[in-house]
């Protein structure tokens, strides 16, 4: 019996023959199929052409078969490689839905991600919005905020690590885009299987829950690179460099808690700060390279620090010029951010650029959907922000216009749904 998870070629036969009834169609069932047409592929997706006789048909690019699993320790989305498309959204719970209604909806919600990571159909209803698609590292992660707890009875499980963020100098706060109920966090490297995913989710939903904020967000695609590089921002910044690695000893511990941790259905789950963070783009644009550079404390060709050496190198913060002035200076976002900095506070960031069009003057509303992932956010997110707060050369440049914390328990084991610890303890 062949590997479901490997694309295979339809003969004509599959062609003619029907779905059993009420199970639809998977999507793997349905890769490979241009050739069938006489339409032949490039091997990279790129150029076009027609056979002069039918063609063997030509398997998805490693970028459509890439899987994440659903399954797991931890969530999905959290140590993945960034994806080219996301979308982030809350829910909140409806008047006179609570515990039994939320329990029921992690559950279709977990069913639909697990089958939706591997590449098949909705299970119900399906839009055939990807229906040719494979699962392109579709990753699907859920969390709770701090009015579910209240929502559902169960304050005593609230953790005290999902206390409300303090206030911060840059907040420009919109609160109908921030917090609430639930949070999904969905990411792909296909735009269409990514919108599969927030549309499937939203429907199966039903009478439980209704949208209350919801933002899209995109990376630059795998593979458009000679090899791999970390992420630009929309200031054109290399973002990312000092990011923590699973490799590090120490990683699990900042970014993850522990599995004796408290409370106990947390147990490797970690935090996600969400901030919606507008650049004011056309004021960044109007400085020259230098200064640009010296705001950020690195080079924006490769990342390097200002210091010397490549964009791996360790910044050297005593380095001064003939002047005798930090080569690096004190205001440099790149200097107050540095673990080493901040009592060695540190947190995974995994974010998404934003455009969505312009205001009447002109302006872009454009940014950073910035997320970042932490054993506790008052050790994590809070004193960085802090200390940006109080002389960021970045800052004048940045707008916060929407906040969210959220408590993203630990990933489901097979035949449990994520949650399930909480809702049914």
């Amino acid at each position: 019996m062949p590997d479901p998870s490997v694309p295979q070629t339809r003969t004509p036969e599959a062609e003619q023959s029907a779905p059993e009834p009420g199970r639809g169609v998977s999507r793997r069932a349905l890769l490979g199929t241009a050739g069938a047409t006489g339409l032949v592929l490039g091997a990279a997706g790129g150029a076009l052409g027609y056979a002069a006789a039918p063609a063997p048909a030509t398997p998805l690019t490693s970028i459509g078969t890439d899987r994440a699993m659903f399954h797991g320790k931890h969530q999905p989305g959290i140590t993945d490689a960034l994806q080219a498309h996301g979308h982030l959204v809350a829910f909140d719970l409806k008047p006179g839905a609570g515990r039994k209604q939320a329990a029921a909806l992690l559950r279709r919600w977990s069913v639909a991600a697990e089958r939706l990571m591997a590449g098949e159909a909705a299970p119900h209803e399906d839009t055939d919005v990807a229906r040719d698609a494979g699962p392109s590292s579709l990753t699907v992660t859920f969390g709770f905020g701090h009015s579910f707890f209240a929502r559902t009875g169960l304050e005593k499980q609230r953790p005290a690590a999902l206390d409300p963020l303090p206030d911060f100098s840059a907040d420009h706060l919109d609160r109908k885009r921030g917090e609430g109920d639930l949070w999904v966090q969905i990411g792909a490297n296909d735009a269409l299987v990514a919108f599969h995913a927030l549309r499937t989710l939203q429907k199966e939903a039903g009478d439980a829950a209704r949208v209350r904020w919801q933002m899209n967000g995109f990376n630059r695609s795998p593979g458009t690179t000679a090899h791999a590089m970390t992420t630009r921002n929309l200031m054109g910044q290399i973002d990312g460099t000092r990011n923590p690695k699973p490799a590090e000893p120490d990683f699990d511990q900042r970014i993850f808690v522990p599995a004796s941790g408290e409370p106990a259905w947390m147990a490797n789950g970690s935090y996600a700060v969400v901030r919606r963070i507008r650049m004011l783009l056309d004021d960044w644009e109007k400085l020259a390279r230098p200064a640009q550079e010296a705001v950020i404390g690195r080079r924006k060709s490769d990342g390097a620090p200002l210091s010397g050496g490549d964009e791996t190198t360790p910044m050297d913060l005593e380095k001064a010029d003939a002047q005798g002035e930090y080569v690096v200076p004190l205001n440099a976002h790149a200097r107050i951010t540095r673990p080493d900095q901040n009592g060695g506070a540190a947190m995974l960031r995994r974010p998404f650029s934003f455009h969505d069009g312009y205001d009447a003057d002109g302006t872009p509303d454009a940014g950073l959907l910035f997320i970042c992932w932490q054993a506790d956010p008052l050790r994590g997110f809070v004193p960085v922000q802090r200390k940006l707060d109080r002389g960021d050369a970045l800052s004048r440049y940045l707008r916060h216009e929407a906040s969210g914390l959220f408590a993203v328990p630990g990933g489901a084991a097979k035949g449990e749904y994520v949650g399930q610890r909480l809702l049914e303890s």
